[in-house]
């Protein structure tokens, strides 16, 4: 399978450097790369606590722990196209904004999902 993302799209965005991120996120969002007919552009890897809250994150976001991203995304087709790949490539928690699609495969939540921001 190609490797499609870079280590670096997922660092924190406070730009202290840190990153964490599960081997399996990267190999589903390579997975719905191949779904998905164009790029995938990462806005939010993983993060640091500090940014997570100047962020607007909650206390217990997947981003953390490096098991979630946000995808760019700003059109409706697009969405359509992005959330399909995604669900082909076996994510089951995905939430919606104007801008971004946020996935994650945190566990400890509940499964099944999809949410509006």
């Amino acid at each position: 399978m190609i490797n499609y993302f870079a280590p670096e799209e997922f660092k924190c965005g406070c730009g202290c450097g840190r990153m964490a991120v599960n081997p399996k996120l990267v190999e589903k969002l390579n997975k719905a790369r191949e779904f998905y007919d164009g790029p995938i552009h990462i806005n939010s890897g993983y993060r640091c606590p500090e940014w997570n809250q100047q962020v607007g994150g909650k206390p217990d976001s997947a981003h953390l722990y490096g098991m979630a991203t946000d995808l760019k995304c700003q059109n409706s087709r697009d969405r359509f196209s992005l959330i399909n790949a995604l669900l082909q490539a076996g994510f089951n928690r995905i939430g919606i904004a104007t801008s971004f699609i946020h996935c994650d495969m945190d566990g400890t939540k509940p499964s099944g999902v999809i949410w509006l921001y």
